[in-house]
């Protein structure tokens, strides 16, 4: 019999198209996981909040994969930070389904801190052990935004009461590790590093001639791409104040930057991408500045293709898939030195890492790697080697199932000790 997990990722489901506000990296971890746990023979149901009226309840995202539709308030979008009176009734839905089908997980794979709330209420009511990734602690956003939403107390102490009560928590790089001892008090032991991934199936290097002209881009340009959600704290700021130093180079540059709410550059959609585009236009370089909107999956690996670097600059991160997708395409990563960068991006070797919010150090590092172009062709191929030796999702799955084998084991040799203890009492 198979091996059945559920997977919760209330806010982040694997049928949404990236780029919007709440969707971007936990998307497509969920996703890319469980499709590569279904390939090593276990049964998944993702669960997600039903935001989508025209989504089905149930979708088969592959063989061994459902996506489930969780009712839980009103079937429309909902900014994440409001969802949290709406668990109870996603713990609810969740319980009538499992019940109605008489399923039996083995293990729940919680995503997010609200993902982790209900996994902890379902431990308690059907016993079934659960692990959890946070993809971003409520601490560490606190620490570095400039004006944190006073919710996110709430939050921490949420997280702060199921990291107790979970089996085992992930941590996505070291720095998320040391993060979780030194603010949550987490024991080392009940924590294993298991980064995020990328397919290679998906993402592999495309000829930039090609790319280019896919995307209708010129041959004679530099061009720089910046791939994500559009959010203050990503620091895109940060990379557009850069172009006005790189006179130096010796031919035009464009950057191109994808995300936001709808799938056009329209700049009315999202108050980021207006906000970017006044400071584009302040300090002259909006001309040099394309927004192109979300793009499918199935286009990214051009976009990254016809770049000659792509660039990340976030206060923090705790992972970044970006980086990873850059990389396996080919092509060479500036990022900042945070987080799960600075674990997937060597300094030097397959990019270079720059100091948060320096537009001064960044544009040394643009106008460095793309002034020799030897580098480049030597960062290209070094990025493409480490990321599928280190970081494919086939990897991480691998590395996830033992995780979950060592949780279920250890539920049944629980089991098997309580029995025990249960029939020396009935004999007494």
């Amino acid at each position: 019999m198979k091996r059945k997990i559920a997977v919760i990722s209330e806010h982040a489901s694997p049928l949404s198209i990236l780029g919007g506000k709440d969707t971007a990296g936990q998307n497509v971890y969920v996703a890319e996981l469980s499709k590569f746990l279904a390939s090593s023979g276990y049964e998944v149901d993702i669960y997600t909040r039903w935001e989508n009226k025209e989504l089905p309840h149930i979708t088969m995202l592959k063989p061994g994969v459902r996506v489930i539709n969780v009712k839980a308030g009103p079937v429309e979008e909902i900014d994440t930070e409001n969802l949290l009176p709406f668990m109870p009734e996603f713990r609810e839905s969740m319980l009538s389904f499992i019940h109605a089908r008489k399923i039996n997980y083995d293990v729940i794979h919680a995503n997010y801190w609200l993902s982790a709330l209900v996994a902890c209420q379902l431990k308690e009511i059907l016993g079934i052990p659960f692990v959890v990734t946070f993809h971003e602690l409520g601490h560490i956003s606190r620490m570095h935004l400039e004006n944190p939403d006073p919710s996110l107390q709430t939050r921490i102490s949420i997280e702060l009461d199921v990291i107790k009560k979970a089996d085992h928590v992930i941590a996505e790089c070291p720095q998320d590790k040391l993060d979780l001892m030194n603010y949550y008090y987490v024991p080392a032991f009940k924590i294993t590093t298991i980064p995020c991934g990328f397919n290679p199936d998906e993402f592999y290097p495309v000829n930039k001639i090609m790319a280019r002209n896919v995307l209708n881009l010129h041959q004679d340009e530099y061009i720089l791409l910046q791939l994500g959600r559009m959010e203050e704290h990503k620091g895109i700021d940060t990379i557009i104040r850069s172009l006005s130093r790189l006179k130096k180079l010796k031919r035009t540059f464009r950057l191109i930057i994808v995300g936001g709410e709808t799938v056009d550059d329209d700049l009315h959609s999202n108050s980021e991408i207006n906000r970017l585009h006044r400071i584009a236009e302040e300090i002259g370089v909006a001309q040099f500045v394309t927004f192109v909107g979300k793009k499918s999956r199935e286009m990214l690996k051009y976009y990254y293709s016809a770049a000659d670097v792509f660039i990340t600059t976030p206060w923090f991160e705790t992972f970044g898939i970006t980086p990873l997708e850059a990389m396996a395409c080919g092509t060479p990563v500036i990022g900042s030195n945070v987080g799960g960068i600075k674990y997937s991006v060597l300094d030097g070797i397959t990019g270079l890492l720059t100091p948060t919010r320096n537009s001064d150090s960044l544009a040394e590092k643009i106008i460095h790697l793309l002034s020799n172009e030897n580098l480049l062709k030597a960062m290209s191929q070094k990025a493409i080697e480490r990321v599928n030796s280190n970081f494919t999702w086939e990897h991480v799955a691998i590395q996830m199932t033992g995780l979950y084998e060592k949780l279920m084991l250890s539920k049944r040799q629980t089991v098997i000790v309580n029995s025990k203890e249960t029939r020396k009492i009935m004999v007494a």
